[in-house]
């Protein structure tokens, strides 16, 4: 009886656990499909703050070819800053602006800053070898076109070194293997076979250094910037007008290196002859203002030189001493 009485519930025991087995599998199942279907970013991931971490390894990595930071812009379609910062506009100083008194005929400043110098062939504080010949001078005249001089201590520089008239001008210091020395300005061009280095004297300048008949005398030069020359004076040539006109500086106590006119609201650099002119064929700047430049840089601006050719018109400035 006793055996009878215990043993009738099992079987409906076992049923139980065998029936709510598969309500939990089905449970978990459920369960696994919503992890897995569930999108990266979204549900409890939605609203966090992105790992800066990710971003700065994102942003490290080089552009694909293609892809839109290679194009400029970033993820967000933002632009890319720059990896260098771009150049400046202009390097030069701007031109200055003359105030204050107006001489008569000219008035002219010189900025406090120079830009690049630009020596040329010859250049300050290097000493040339050569060798100086002589030519008679006449009244002093040349191919730098200075006109007459009751000053013949002038010399003609070789061809090379004389470079487009860049040598007009110029104050070289001579001094012959036999000791005697003395300064001479450029007014001329020797001509080939003149070689690099040569200098052609007056015949009154190589007579201070040694007797005519020597012929071939070997020297060393280099240039000057003297203490007393004045000021610079500015002249248009014979046939200048508003529609063409050929400027020349005279009196400049360094080479020259460029002259500019004015043209709107810039500057233009005019090309220099070789008689020593700087020319402008279509008349731009003709009669207005003219910015000049010495090998070292500093620059004059003039205002107000009338077109007056073949006059030399003072100006009251000059380019600082080396």
């Amino acid at each position: 009886m006793k055996a009878t009485k215990h043993a009738a519930p099992q079987p409906w025991r076992r049923r139980g656990l065998i029936a709510g087995i598969p309500l939990v599998l089905l449970a978990v199942g459920v369960l696994v499909c919503v992890v897995l279907t569930s999108p990266t970013g979204g549900g409890a991931m939605a609203g966090r703050a992105l790992d800066p971490s990710a971003g700065a390894t994102a942003a490290s990595r080089p552009p694909v070819a293609g892809s839109d930071a290679a194009e400029g812009t970033g993820a967000a379609g933002q632009p890319t800053a720059p990896t260098s910062a771009p150049p400046p506009s202009s390097a030069a100083p701007s031109p200055s602006v003359s105030a204050g008194v107006t001489p008569p005929v000219a008035s002219a400043t010189s900025p406090a800053s120079a830009v690049a110098a630009s020596p040329g062939r010859i250049k300050p504080g290097v000493s040339y070898h050569g060798v100086a010949t002589a030519y008679a001078a006449g009244d002093g005249n040349g191919s730098c076109l200075y006109g007459p001089s009751d000053d013949l201590m002038v010399a003609a520089m070789n061809f090379t070194d004389y470079e487009v008239a860049k040598a007009c001008g110029a104050y070289v210091q001579i001094h012959a293997a036999n000791g005697a020395s003395l300064t001479v300005r450029i007014v001329n061009v020797c001509p080939l076979p003149c070689a690099p280095g040569q200098i052609d004297l007056s015949q009154q300048a190589f007579a201070k250094l040694a007797e005519l008949s020597v012929g071939r005398l070997p020297i060393t030069w280099k240039l000057l910037s003297p203490e007393a020359v004045g000021t610079v004076s500015v002249r248009y040539k014979t046939g200048s007008n508003r529609w063409w006109c050929g400027i020349q500086v005279i009196g400049h106590r360094n080479p020259l290196a460029t002259l500019e006119v004015r043209a709107g609201d810039g500057w233009r650099k005019l090309p220099r002859a070789d008689f020593n002119h700087f020319l402008s064929t279509d008349g731009t700047g003709c009669g207005g203002p003219i910015r000049m430049t010495d090998i070292y840089g500093e620059q004059l601006t003039v205002d107000r030189i009338a077109i007056k050719p073949d006059v030399a018109q003072p100006t009251s400035v000059q380019f600082a001493r080396h």
